[in-house]
């Protein structure tokens, strides 16, 4: 029996047939589709490209309109005045005096409320007043002097013969351009003076000799010669002398941190404010390989002190390499490079060549580093060296790689010190209320100490004229003027003279430091008994310390004394300024020291270089600068007596465009109304070391 179809089954048929009929005709419309849109993408692109050239042409023509019309502005004549235009573009020029606006507004918002802070009342309420500086600190100089004698502005500053400060430059530094075969040149030699360096450090006997009379470790130089043969000196005068020396000791921070400060100008002088006077990077050649930046080379400059206005300062161009050695081990190396003309730029009476010279830093556990230092000279001495510093000159101490050592092991225990949280056991309780404080003060002691050392050999090219008349001291002098910030604004006097006394150099620091000993030497104390408000710990010798000072004096009951004292095995240091109350409590409560006005004085203490044979620390193995007894808590030293350079500082006048015209001697003695002043302290202070050194002769076994 045929099957039945029913109308819904057959509807289903009759549509499905066609349905595939119609699926062929829509992929032919679809590939119709397809070539017409390609052919459209194509006609669109045609078009965009024309668009483009179109576009293009036009931006080239308002180019070229637009440089013509910058052209035609640069040739653009005031009508008013006939000058040229004030700027190319006026939005910029708004934009950037806005911005220098806002930022001006800041910084007088932040002084303001220092200001606040200083004087007690809201700026705002001050009485206007002319535009003279005088700071508290120079009228605390003067009342501390004699009350009725108070420099002020209507001093007459015809002082100094050669002092026309206006004229005064800081040491140029020419343009160098500095050729590839130049940079080659520096970069053999930096190589050349590494491996000497390394050899000198790993060698020791016969290369290395123990001095007879101290035990310090000496170059041979018959030895070096045989081993590092050179065709000439470098210095051409048959008369010049060869310093050499080697130490090694344990400082308290990682090698890394080290090599990084050595490679920085300015922690470099940070590091040894002692020495280094003043230091500059003037190109890096190199900046050695990523990560370890070893290979780092660069061309520097560099002056060398003595703290001591009667010997010249060594000044020199030379290159610095470092490399590092092996995990953990890095060497650093100077060695001098000579650039055109530059002894006319030094002013030095002493003509130095730093030899391959440097260090190798070794990290040991717990944050400390081994260091071994190496210092080799060629020293032309154009001038006699003063008879006081001769010896000390000649044995090599004063530039010698034990002060440099030893000035390190000290520095790197105040930052120790000034990173440390909590207070020491030998520190004021309750007076320094927090870290920040600490620190604060820890920074405004450590500026105040690098004033003192730069204003004895300033970089500003100041001589020191040497005054006769006041007494049997050679007094020496110098004017600038200043206007660094953190300085009083003006004219300042400084002063200087040096002295050799028959004492150990740690006897004489001790009288200094002692607050007891103060009232018989300081002028500012009026022999007023002294009271130690603050103390500061940042050393292990308890010598190394920050104090504030208070002195039983009823007109100056808001001024304090601000001291550190620092000692090591090469020498010591007492620095001291006047700074009133509101200025400490400033740098007590943790704020920015930055802006508190110094004008520092002190004394500065090192070893007169005439050794003699000491029964401590003399054959008792490798000269090292750890010369402190483990059971006495000692400086050792092999010294006979003691160079004691006293500089004083004073505000003459706090209008900075004083007049200023050479004069005599005669003229300055007749007619300053400072230098009374100055020869009195000097009077006061110079008479009463001498007399107070009688009974300290006494306890000298």
């Amino acid at each position: 029996m045929a099957p039945i179809i029913t109308g819904g089954i057959r509807s289903v048929i009759i549509v499905i047939r066609p349905t595939k009929f119609r699926g062929l005709n829509h992929k032919k419309s679809i590939k119709q589709r397809v070539r017409f849109a390609s052919s459209s993408d194509q006609i669109l692109a045609q078009h965009e490209r024309a668009d483009n050239c179109a576009l293009r042409a036009e931006n080239d023509k308002i180019r070229c309109e637009n440089i013509a019309i910058r052209e035609a502005l640069k040739n653009v004549i005031c009508p008013s005045c006939g000058g040229p235009p004030v700027s190319e573009d006026p939005y910029f020029d708004e934009q950037k005096l806005r911005m220098e606006n806002a930022q001006l507004k800041e910084e007088l918002d932040r002084v303001s409320s220092i200001a606040a802070k200083y004087i007690g009342r809201p700026i705002s309420q001050l009485p206007p007043v002319q535009p003279i500086h005088i700071s508290s600190l120079d009228l605390s100089m003067a009342s501390f002097g004699n009350p009725g004698m108070i420099p002020g502005p209507s001093l007459d500053l015809d002082l100094l013969p050669g002092n026309s400060l206006s004229v005064i430059p800081n040491l140029p530094f020419p343009p160098m351009s500095i050729s590839d075969v130049d940079k080659s040149l520096m970069a053999d030699i930096a190589a050349n003076a590494m491996d000497e360096l390394i050899r000198l450090l790993q060698s020791n006997e016969p290369l290395w000799i123990k001095s007879s009379s101290d035990g310090r470790e000496i170059l041979n130089l018959e030895n070096y010669e045989r081993n590092f043969p050179r065709p000439n000196s470098h210095l051409k005068n048959p008369n010049i002398r060869t310093e050499a020396s080697r130490d090694s000791g344990v400082v308290i921070m990682n090698g890394l941190t080290l090599v990084d400060m050595f490679m920085d100008a300015n922690k470099w002088v940070e590091l040894f404010p002692t020495i280094v006077s003043r230091a500059r990077t003037i190109e890096v050649m190199s900046s050695g390989m990523l990560g370890s930046q070893s290979g780092t080379l660069q061309l520097m400059y560099e002056e060398l002190q003595v703290l001591s206005a009667l010997v010249p300062t060594r000044q020199f161009y030379f290159l610095r390499f470092r490399q590092q050695i092996e995990q953990g081990s890095w060497a650093i190396v100077d060695v001098s490079y000579d650039i055109p003309h530059q002894d006319g730029q030094f002013s030095s009476s002493c003509k130095a060549h730093r030899l391959p010279s440097g260090c190798l830093i070794q990290d040991m556990p717990n944050g400390y580093s081994k260091v071994t230092w190496v210092e080799h000279w060629e020293v032309e001495d154009k001038a006699p060296i003063h008879r006081l510093y001769r010896d000390l000159i000649h044995s090599g101490l004063a530039f010698g790689a034990e002060r440099w050592l030893s000035t390190l092991q000290r520095t790197c225990e105040r930052i120790a010190c000034m990173m440390v949280t909590g207070n020491s056991t030998r520190d004021l309780g309750g007076v320094i209320p927090s870290p920040e404080g600490k620190r604060s003060m820890m920074k405004l002691a450590q500026r105040m100490v690098s004033n003192f050392c730069s204003s004895i050999n300033p970089s500003n090219g100041q001589q020191w004229t040497t005054l006769s008349g006041l007494n049997e001291f050679e007094v020496r002098a110098t004017l600038h003027r200043s206007t660094d910030p953190g300085q009083p604004n003006g004219v300042v006097l400084s002063a200087a003279a040096t002295i050799w006394l028959p004492i150990s150099p740690e006897n004489v620091f001790n009288f200094f430091r002692d607050e007891r000993t103060r009232p018989q030497w300081d002028v500012l104390s009026n022999q007023n008994p002294v009271q130690e408000v603050a103390h500061i710990a940042n050393g292990s010798h308890p010598g190394n310390c920050i104090s504030v000072l208070r002195a039983f004096n009823t007109s100056q009951n808001n001024m304090l004394i601000l001291q550190e004292s620092c000692i090591d095995s090469s020498g010591s240091l007492v620095v001291y300024c006047p700074v009133d109350l509101p200025a400490i409590n400033i740098a007590m409560s943790g704020e920015d020291p930055s802006y508190i006005p110094l004008l520092p004085s002190g004394f500065t203490i090192s070893p007169d270089g005439r050794s003699h044979h000491h029964p401590i620390g003399v054959g008792d193995g490798a000269s090292t600068s750890s010369n402190v007894d483990p059971t006495s808590g000692t400086i050792r030293s092999s010294s006979s007596g003691s160079l004691i350079t006293v500089v004083f500082q004073i505000l003459v006048s706090s209008l900075p465009s004083a007049r200023m015209s050479p004069e005599t001697v005669t003229t300055v003695s007749s007619h300053s109304k400072s230098l009374p002043i100055l020869e009195k302290k000097f009077d006061q202070q110079l008479n009463s070391l001498t007399l107070s050194g009688l009974p300290i002769l006494s306890n000298i076994k």
